[in-house]
């Protein structure tokens, strides 16, 4: 069986919606997925071992320079390439207007939310089967829901698994992981917290890295390692080496981003900080994560 899979972005979207696949190949074992995802975040899809195909799309950048794109034949490229297969079934998990709209040109009948269940109810239009899945679920599960009605299943009620490999592997010398970085300011926890939670974790004999994923957060990083031997500044990291240092590390402490959410999908110890965003609705989940819901500004 041959599925098309459109979840576009973000980091975090498409680690949720990991699970969904485990359970399908469970049930369908001749299961094949092709995943539409965009460019930047390529990377994962290919980490589960259902993913047969990974089809990039660059919506953001073909915003920015929407002549640029359509005049080097990119996009049109893009739509042959689209085109090229046909599907069993084409499932958007992201409910989307950006993400229903690339399913209209796949070949195949096109299954997503309900216009009561989509984050954008409009998507609903574009599809043949609608499914009705609550809204005040927690993402994992209704993306897991989304696809048990869409290729015939019951939907499991086990704890997700995301096809990682499981466990994680500590090095020689131990070192903790602080995801400090988000794009919502709200979401950020105050840099004399992070400051006490280093000295703290220093002297108990580790080593504190410190990833960024852009200028700001690099400097916020500098600042956080500032006068402290043994906090460390790393250089910038794809996704796949981002992978790689979770999961060897002792330990990650971070706010709610993307990564917070690969972490605690490996298997890594992980404590996740949620204050403007609800851990009930898009908290972590896996074996060794607990999920703090503070009221911090």
């Amino acid at each position: 069986m041959k599925v098309l899979l459109l979840k576009t972005s973000s980091l975090g979207d498409l680690l949720h919606t990991l699970p969904a696949l485990t359970d399908a190949v469970k049930h369908l074992q001749t299961l094949r997925i092709d995943w539409l995802a965009e460019e930047a975040f390529c990377q994962i899809p290919q980490w589960h071992p259902a993913v047969h195909r990974v089809i990039p799309i660059s919506l953001r950048r073909w915003r920015k320079h929407p002549l640029q794109a359509v005049g080097s034949g990119e996009i049109a490229a893009f739509v042959r390439d689209l085109r090229s297969h046909s599907y069993d079934a084409i499932i958007d998990a992201q409910g989307l207007l950006k993400s229903a709209l690339p399913g209209l040109l796949g070949k195949g009948p096109c299954y997503g939310y309900d216009r009561f269940s989509a984050r954008e109810p409009l998507s609903a239009l574009a599809y043949t089967h609608k499914v009705s899945v609550a809204r005040n679920l927690h993402a994992i599960e209704r993306v897991r829901r989304l696809f048990a009605a869409s290729l015939g299943y019951n939907a499991p009620a086990t704890q997700a698994d995301f096809g990682l490999p499981g466990g994680h592997r500590y090095r020689q010398h131990p070192y903790l992981v602080f995801l400090h970085g988000s794009s919502w300011p709200s979401k950020r926890w105050p840099q004399p917290c992070w400051r006490l939670l280093a000295e703290m974790a220093l002297a108990q004999g580790f080593r504190v890295l410190l990833p960024w994923g852009n200028e700001a957060e690099q400097a916020r990083a500098r600042e956080l390692a500032r006068g402290q031997d043994g906090v460390e500044v790393l250089p910038r990291m794809d996704l796949n080496a981002l992978r790689d240092l979770l999961s060897a590390s002792s330990g990650v402490l971070g706010v709610d981003s993307g990564l917070v959410h690969l972490a605690a999908a490996l298997s890594v110890p992980t404590l996740a900080l949620y204050g403007p965003t609800s851990a009930d609705l898009t908290g972590t989940q896996g074996r060794l994560q607990k999920n703090l819901q503070a009221a911090y500004h």
